[in-house]
């Protein structure tokens, strides 16, 4: 099965803050849509960097000072690991279970920003398919 397939399931939509916004209005936006990264991008299709609850978390821990004056650029992942609609989502699985991401931007052949996938998203299809294959195999044995 391929990205593409998961990101069909799921809005298009995708959201994005710019680097020297606040990190006060990072976690405005990550409590607003209710999520827990968002892509960094001053233009919504170029990948600045990617930053998440846990960027949040380790950097308050380092920092020593007023947590207002914190910026996103300040605590973003700026090495983002990125896929294509077209990777299959066993080897992404696979590859986020190692890395320990939770939350990989999808890329055009471009660079450009096309969604996001999250582990929640892999582990809802892997639940899927493996209801599919219970299905059949019932159907399967009872006919």
């Amino acid at each position: 099965m391929k990205i593409a397939h998961i990101l069909s399931n799921k809005s298009p939509f995708v959201a994005t803050i710019k680097a020297g916004a606040s990190v006060k209005h990072l976690v405005d936006e990550l409590k607003k849509y209710g999520i827990g990264a968002l892509i960094v991008s001053d233009d919504g299709r170029r990948i600045d960097g990617i930053v998440s609850e846990r960027d949040i978390v380790r950097k308050l821990s380092e920092f020593v000072g007023e947590v207002s004056l914190l910026k996103v650029e300040d605590i973003m992942t700026r090495d983002v690991f990125t896929c294509s609609a077209d990777d299959d989502v066993e080897k992404l699985m696979e590859v986020m279970t190692e890395h320990k991401f939770r939350h990989v931007p999808v890329v055009e052949d471009d660079g450009s920003l096309f969604g996001v996938v999250s582990i929640g998203d892999l582990v809802k299809y892997r639940i899927e398919e493996l209801h599919d294959e219970r299905a059949a195999l019932i159907n399967y044995i009872t006919n």
